[in-house]
């Protein structure tokens, strides 16, 4: 009887020492809150691609920033939820390779799609990208950076700042011919043809606007190269005040003071890219 009941507790120790120090992945939620990024060891942009090209993901660009590198890349996944009206921007994610800090920042698929899809976020088609992440990085953590779940899809960054339908448009005609236009301007870095007919491209801002990160947090940087989106007749880009406030969701109004004339700086180079 003895030796049954010391097996049994032997059991229980073996089974609770196992469930203890199995880590959550992750990109999920914590108290409430998904994280901005994952947050893993440094590795350079080549081994970064590769890891990434290996887990089925396309790498689009690799831009130089604020001092570090980010990896813009898409997949087929990302590719069909982006692929309806005003939802192209979550085509793609990034990675910030930041060599000074040692460590690399990977934009959130839960993160970026629920802000990026709104009502057409769905959370297992995101959970399936993030997985990959998982496997393709590892030991990955949650950043500091987070807002609380039931606030992302609804962010601003305070009260009379734009939500993500605020979108400005920064050039108007045929989609062929704006897709022109940002072929000749020698500042596209990529471009992504979606399923329902528009096209995202990703820019490059001149030298005097790119500096902003430096200013505001170089480990949030990836919020460049910036985006816009070719859609029926017009080019769209996420409002500024937006979309940098939800790279930088723990940004103080002191901060964002900082990069004050930046989000009208950022609309006039989009809108030179397309003249």
């Amino acid at each position: 009887m003895m030796k049954r009941i010391l097996g049994i507790a032997a059991t229980i120790v073996l089974l609770g020492s196992s469930i203890s120090t199995t880590a959550q992945a992750a990109g999920g939620v914590v108290s409430g809150k998904i994280s901005t990024f994952l947050v893993g060891a440094y590795e350079p942009a080549s081994k970064v691609s590769a890891n990434l090209k290996a887990n089925g993901f396309q790498v689009l660009t690799t831009y130089s920033v604020s001092g570090a590198k980010s990896v813009v890349f898409t997949s087929p996944e990302l590719k069909k939820m982006a692929s309806k009206k005003n939802r192209g921007f979550a085509a793609v994610l990034r990675v910030l390779v930041d060599k000074k800090h040692k460590k690399i920042m990977i934009t959130n698929p839960h993160y970026f799609l629920k802000a990026y899809l709104q009502s057409n976020y769905n959370k297992s088609s995101a959970q399936a990208v993030l997985d990959k992440l998982n496997k393709a990085f590892t030991s990955l953590e949650d950043s500091k950076d987070a807002l609380k779940k039931g606030k992302i899809s609804g962010f601003h960054f305070t009260i009379g700042m734009p939500y993500y339908e605020d979108m400005d448009t920064v050039a108007e005609g045929d989609n062929k011919a704006l897709l022109a236009k940002a072929k000749a301007s020698g500042k596209m870095l990529f471009k992504i043809s979606l399923s329902n007919g528009s096209t995202l491209v990703g820019v490059k801002l001149s030298k005097a606007t790119s500096k902003f990160p430096s200013k505001i947090g170089t480990a949030n940087a990836s919020v460049l190269p910036y985006t816009v989106l070719i859609e029926k007749g017009k080019a769209k880009t996420l409002a500024p005040k937006y979309n940098i406030a939800i790279f930088y969701p723990l940004l103080s109004m002191s901060q964002f003071m900082t990069i004050a004339t930046v989000p009208a700086a950022i609309v006039s180079d989009l809108e030179a890219i397309f003249k």
